[in-house]
């Protein structure tokens, strides 16, 4: 998967937007206004910084030398995946999910039951993992 696929498959999520919130060179996707991707397009190679659970960041690392440890990121709780070609498609597409379902099951009851009910009413997906 390149930058490109991976930047579609955020905007893909209910409810994702795009925003520049560190100034023109940084891609932030945010779900319910909070971050679950981020991503440098000028970096080569590229790469995207996603949420994960830490066990399995911990787990990701060890497998996959294109996993590391999120840059400039709580190295617990995100990592950095190089899109260098090295990692399966599939693979890539579910970390973004995973990241996005972790930032929406981590929303406050509040916030998630209402975001949730907007999700429904405009025809999303209302499941946040």
């Amino acid at each position: 998967m390149d930058l490109a696929d991976a930047i579609a498959h955020c905007l893909s999520l209910p409810g994702a937007e795009e925003t520049q919130p560190f100034g023109p060179e940084a891609l932030v996707y945010k779900v319910a206004g909070k971050v679950f991707a981020i991503t440098v397009p000028e970096d080569f190679p590229a790469r995207i910084n996603l949420k994960c659970d830490p066990n399995r960041a911990l787990e990701l690392r060890d497998q996959h030398p294109a996993i590391l440890p999120g840059w400039h990121m709580n190295k617990k709780h995100w990592n950095t995946v190089v899109l260098d070609g090295s990692l399966p498609p599939r693979l890539v597409a579910e970390l973004i999910r995973h990241s996005y379902d972790l930032v929406v099951a981590s929303l406050p009851a509040r916030i998630r039951a209402g975001w949730l009910a907007s999700q429904s009413e405009i025809g999303g997906s209302t499941s946040p993992m």
